[in-house]
């Protein structure tokens, strides 16, 4: 007989496809067992669509005519707490009642204020066996974006820079310098379709004009978030486009211009960090990189808002220039990429 553990890991498995197609959603793995068998699974695809449970019920009403009777002697695992509330669908808690599903294995609970243990209850209520705290960690872990936003009302923030081997993070005048490599690159681009928005400041933008998409990657292109406190960026820069959302942080005015959204500041010398990430939050975004440049990263450590830094190292040098910044946290992994490093910190 399997454990229960080697279900909710494979509801982990599943629920990570759902990544940068379900925000603000968490993502939800659910597999359904019949006598050490799984019979149906599913996963949460694309925000405003079914949820995991629902998929993973479907799965089984289509592959067998006595769907009825397998699921009423079945144990369904579900990464995240079954919704007890009505949103873009309904409650996943009512589901596993309709079909009878007599045992249910939950990762952890959802924090969710219409959530947050009801779903549990509802299933206790009607006189269902729920298991509780299953691979807890890991399924927390799995929607750390998910719990940032709910808990702590801002976005979950990954620092992300590279920097040379002597510790630059770009010559003293600020020019465009490559440090890393192709596979590097490849990789940032994966990342910014996992993530909803990407954020840079004025000096990037004068120096590099990044388009900030996927195009080394597959994937959707995230919202663009620019400080540009004077609006002194040229307005045929490429994040002015218009090919995605884009929020224009400034000192002058707040106004919209197709999909170029300026947002005024009132105090832009004091607790800007905070007022950036409270705004995100209001448009529902759930996760936001921080590409730079060097000085947009520092305020963001010495405000001590961020979750996560990705550090790469290449093999070049600068001998003097821009220092790179610094963090402290805990080393969550040191892998290579192509020819350089890359360290994984999460603020502790």
């Amino acid at each position: 007989m399997l454990s229960h553990e080697h279900y909710m890991r494979r509801c982990l498995e599943l629920a990570a496809l759902g990544i940068g197609n379900v925000s603000p959603n968490p993502m939800v793995g659910a597999v359904i067992v019949y006598n050490d068998r799984i019979i149906g699974e599913g996963y949460h695809q694309k925000y405003g669509e079914a949820h995991a449970e629902v998929n993973a019920v479907k799965q089984v009403v289509d592959k067998f005519t006595d769907h009825a009777e397998l699921l009423s002697r079945s144990t369904i695992y579900v990464s995240l707490e079954p919704c007890a509330h009505y949103g873009k669908t309904p409650p996943c808690a009512d589901l596993i009642i309709k079909h009878h599903i007599p045992k249910v294995v939950v990762g952890c609970r959802d924090p969710f204020e219409q959530v947050n243990g009801r779903g549990i209850e509802k299933l206790l209520a009607a006189g269902i066996e729920v298991t509780t705290g299953e691979l807890e960690e890991e399924c927390k872990w799995l929607n750390r974006r998910f719990f940032t936003r709910v808990q702590k009302h801002r976005p979950y923030v990954i620092l992300k820079w590279a920097q040379t081997a002597d510790g630059f993070f770009a010559p003293a005048d600020g020019s465009q310098f490559w440090i890393t490599g192709n596979e590097s690159r490849k990789l940032v681009h994966q990342w910014r379709g996992e993530e909803d928005a990407i954020l840079v400041g004025t000096n990037t933008v004068t120096a590099d004009n990044p388009q900030l998409n996927v195009r080394y990657a597959t994937g959707k292109t995230p919202k663009r978030i620019v400080i540009d406190r004077k609006l002194k960026l040229q307005s045929d820069s490429n994040v002015f486009d218009h090919s995605v959302e884009t929020f224009v942080f400034n000192a002058i005015k707040t106004d919209v211009n197709g999909k170029n959204k300026y947002i005024a500041l009132e105090d832009f010398d004091n607790y800007v960090p905070q007022y950036i990430l409270y705004q995100l939050y209001l448009q529902d975004i759930q996760s936001v990189i921080i590409e730079g440049g060097a000085y947009t990263l520092n305020k963001f450590i010495e405000a001590g808002l961020w979750d996560e830094a990705r550090i790469f190292t290449g093999k070049a040098e600068l001998q003097s220039g821009i220092k790179a910044p610094t963090v402290t946290g805990i080393i969550a992994d040191k892998i290579s990429s192509g020819e350089d490093g890359l360290e994984i910190i999460i603020n502790s």
